[in-house]
C-alpha cells in the first residue's frame, strides 16, 4: 500500500533529527540500490518459478504422440528461458556484491541494471511460460498466469524500467 503522510508545523528537536535538514530525499536515495537489487532478486525468483513450471509441464504434456519438450520449438523456448533467467541471476548477484561493498555509485548503476534486466526477463519468461502451457496457462487458477502478474509488477515499483534506463545512462555517459 502507498500512502502520503503530511506533517505541517511539526517541530523536531535537534537531537531527534536523522541526517541533515532538508536532505531527506538524498538520504532516501542511499536505500534505492538495495531495494532495486531486492526487486531484481524477486524477478529472478518469479522467472525461475515460471521456467520450472513450464519445464515440468513440457515433460508431462503429450501432443501428437510425444512429450511436447520433444518438439524443437518448445525445447528451444525452454533453453532461452533458462538462459535468460540465469543471466539475470548473475547480474543480480553482482549488484548485491556492489551494494554490500558500499560503493554507492557502482551499486546504483548495477542495481538499476539488475532491476531492469531481471524484471524485463521475468516478464518475457513468464509470457513464454504461458505459451508453453497453452490455453491452460492463461486461466486465472493456473500458476503460469500468476507468474506473469508477479513478474510484471517488478517492472514498476522501485522505479519503472524507463527510470532504470535513465539512471544507467547517467552512470555510463
Amino acid at each position: 500500500d502507498l500512502a502520503e503522510v503530511v506533517l505541517d508545523d511539526v517541530r523536531v528537536p535537534a537531537e531527534n533529527v536523522i541526517g541533515a535538514v532538508d536532505q531527506g530525499f538524498y538520504q532516501l536515495m542511499t536505500f534505492f540500490a538495495g531495494g532495486r537489487t531486492s526487486v531484481a532478486a524477486q524477478a529472478v525468483g518469479v522467472g525461475q518459478a515460471a521456467v520450472d513450471a513450464a519445464t515440468d509441464y513440457a515433460n508431462e504434456r503429450e501432443q501428437g504422440g510425444q512429450k511436447i519438450h520433444e518438439y524443437q520449438a518448445v525445447s528451444h523456448k525452454l533453453a532461452e528461458m533458462a538462459t535468460n533467467i540465469e543471466a539475470a541471476r548473475s547480474l543480480t548477484y553482482r549488484a548485491a556484491t556492489h551494494v554490500e561493498d558500499g560503493d554507492d555509485q557502482t551499486a546504483a548503476k548495477f542495481a538499476s541494471m539488475a532491476k531492469l534486466f531481471a524484471s524485463e526477463q521475468a516478464v518475457d519468461v513468464a509470457d513464454e511460460g504461458i505459451q508453453v502451457h497453452g490455453g491452460a496457462g492463461f486461466v486465472t487458477d493456473h500458476p503460469a498466469e500468476r507468474f506473469y502478474r508477479d513478474a510484471r509488477i517488478t517492472k514498476i515499483y522501485e522505479g519503472t524500467s524507463e527510470i532504470q534506463k535513465n539512471i544507467i545512462a547517467d552512470q555510463i555517459l
